[in-house]
């Protein structure tokens, strides 16, 4: 148990990285993801204003962010340890993350795609994008896990 917790926390570590790069705003993605919040719309001045407005409270933001990247990884690491531990080879152990992916998190994103308030010109491609970046996330710390467990 406790290489799968060290797992998960690397895996949470992994996790950051990618989302900060993947919604970074000099990415498409990350720029599709403004897009969708309205921050596009808004002056430089505005722009400027909401970062420093959000500047005090990031921490929090980006630890929550991290308290559920750690039970994914936790879940992601779990999954191939113990695939692992019972004879299955790693390319198994990662369609068994992918078979997560697609069950669990594709329809969540398509969900909050649906019933969110995302502008229906870009609502596909929000989809697409957050529903790659999970996958990205997963099949990473999967990897990460069945290389070191």
């Amino acid at each position: 148990m406790t290489t799968i917790l060290l797992l998960a926390l690397a895996g949470t570590v992994l996790a950051t990285i990618i989302g900060t790069i993947w919604y970074s705003p000099g990415t498409p993605m990350g720029r599709l993801h403004m897009r969708s919040i309205g921050f596009d719309r808004l002056s430089s001045e505005e722009q400027k204003s909401k970062m420093e407005e959000m500047k005090p409270r990031m921490w929090r933001l980006y630890a929550g962010q991290m308290a559920l990247s750690f039970l994914t990884s936790f879940a992601v690491a779990f999954i191939v340890t113990m695939s692992m531990q019972n004879g299955l080879t790693l390319p198994m152990a990662l369609g068994f993350v992918a078979f997560n992916w697609l069950a669990f998190m594709v329809p969540v994103s398509g969900a909050s795609i649906i019933w969110g308030n995302v502008d229906r010109a870009i609502a596909w491609r929000k989809f697409a994008s957050d529903a790659l970046s999970y996958l990205t996330t997963v099949l990473a710390v999967a990897l990460l896990a069945g290389l070191l467990a």
